[in-house]
């Protein structure tokens, strides 16, 4: 059973600061900044598109409500962030997402993207069949 299947299931402790019958947000235990929090379902699926829509649908409510709670630490701005795979950064198989609040006065760098590739669109809309 992966760590956050523990947690969901009250086997391991956590800081948490929301749940309900299908999703829970808990405090990261390597946060990026203040309040940076992890918001999980309950039950376990590895990647965002094995979700079941309900449960999607769910899980961005709680991300919602988990920034407004968030907000009573005055954050100067948040990121929201979702990996899926370990080449996309994922390091636990559980679908998760991070609420990093970000603070002028930190030190964290800003989370950026890489340099724009090269790539005909056209042809990307022909692979994916739009």
């Amino acid at each position: 059973m992966c760590i956050f299947c523990k947690i969901a299931n009250k086997e391991i402790p956590a800081k948490i600061i929301y749940g309900d019958e299908d999703t829970m947000a808990f405090l990261d235990v390597n946060p990026r900044s203040k309040g940076h929090t992890l918001v999980i379902p309950k039950k376990h699926y590895e990647t965002f598109d094995e979700l079941p829509e309900e449960t999607a649908i769910n899980l961005i409510k709680t991300i919602k409500k988990v920034v407004n709670i968030l907000k009573s630490l005055n954050p100067d701005g948040y990121n929201i962030l979702n990996n899926n795979k370990p080449i996309a950064g994922q390091e636990i198989p559980h679908v998760h997402f991070h609420i990093i609040p970000r603070y002028n006065n930190e030190k964290e760098a800003i989370i950026r993207f890489s340099e724009p590739i090269k790539t005909d669109l056209d042809e990307v809309l022909k692979e994916i069949n739009v």
